[in-house]
């Protein structure tokens, strides 16, 4: 709405020639990051080793390929750093009326330990504040090091 009052302006003050400029707004959605909080360290640790590994894959001449970090549930130091096929996470799509190779879309599966545990406690979570938070300054303190609960229950390390 801004960029759109903005060129608005631009352009009558084009039409009283007091406005010889070329304007292009460039907008950007801050959904998931107006939203959510401040990184743990495991979120800042994973990200980096991820970067570390799509700077490995470009230096070795590595395409096709996705930087990916396993064992996330032992220590920093045991995590194994790598690459997977981006075709391996392919699918073909008829979008448009013709078939298109795509990222396959991660769907809710409904019988994965994370979902089996929100379906658990889907009607406590009703009616009771069950919220999980470790707090603003996620850096330090109590909850800074931990692993997500649902990357967890993924992992089978939590019922």
């Amino acid at each position: 709405m801004l960029i759109s009052m903005v060129e608005t302006e631009l352009e009558k003050r084009k039409s009283e020639d007091s406005y010889a400029r070329q304007f292009k707004g460039q907008s950007h959605f801050f959904g998931y990051e107006g939203r959510c909080g401040l990184p743990t360290n495991f979120d800042s640790t994973y990200c980096y080793a991820l970067g570390y590994g799509a700077g490995g894959l470009l230096h070795s001449g590595k395409t096709g390929l996705i930087s990916s970090v396993g064992c996330l549930d032992a220590p920093v130091e045991q995590w194994t750093v790598g690459g997977t096929a981006l075709t391996s996470l392919m699918d073909v799509e008829r979008r448009h009326g013709k078939f298109k190779p795509v990222i396959k879309k991660a769907m809710v599966e409904l019988e994965s330990a994370p979902f089996r545990k929100f379906a658990s406690m889907r009607d406590e979570w009703a009616v009771k504040n069950r919220y999980i938070s470790p707090g603003p300054i996620q850096f330090i303190g109590a909850g800074s090091n931990d692993i997500s609960k649902t990357l967890l229950l993924e992992l089978g390390i939590q019922a």
